[in-house]
């Protein structure tokens, strides 16, 4: 019994579709997928190269009122766009070191809450409640 080979055609696999960018590199994303290029916004821009420095650095430049004039939740917005729109281009250190900015960020934001929320509340106590006595913990010995 001869055996039959299959034709080369069938055994190759089909190359992925590339794609140009506005860079000159390929992708294989076509244009009308990439959502990240069609995000347009009025809101303030970081410096240039800002995204290029230190953890501290980032976080500072993004946390400032003339880029993120709404507080450093804004100054996350920006630094997590960056991180989602490099994608796989980012090398380790780099996501490292955003994610320390990320860090900082948080904990300026979590200052800037707490400044505003040292206001004191209306709240009222609900009704028919009474306070609990806090016990103080024995020591043993």
């Amino acid at each position: 019994m001869a055996t039959r080979k299959a034709p080369k055609e069938a055994t190759k696999k089909a190359a992925k579709k590339t794609y140009p960018t506005e860079s000159g590199k390929r992708s294989t994303t076509p244009p009308s997928r990439r959502w990240s290029a069609k995000v347009k916004t009025d809101s303030t821009k970081p410096g240039p190269g800002l995204f290029k420095k230190s953890a501290k650095a980032i976080a500072a430049g993004l946390a400032k009122k003339s880029v993120s004039p709404k507080g450093p939740g804004q100054g996350m917005q920006m630094l997590s766009f960056y991180e989602n729109r490099a994608g796989k281009n980012l090398s380790p250190e780099r996501k490292h070191t955003l994610e320390n900015a990320k860090d900082i960020l948080r904990e300026k934001e979590g200052e800037v809450s707490k400044k505003s929320s040292g206001k004191k509340s209306s709240a009222k106590k609900a009704p028919g409640r009474k306070p609990s006595a806090k016990k103080s913990p024995e020591k043993t010995k």
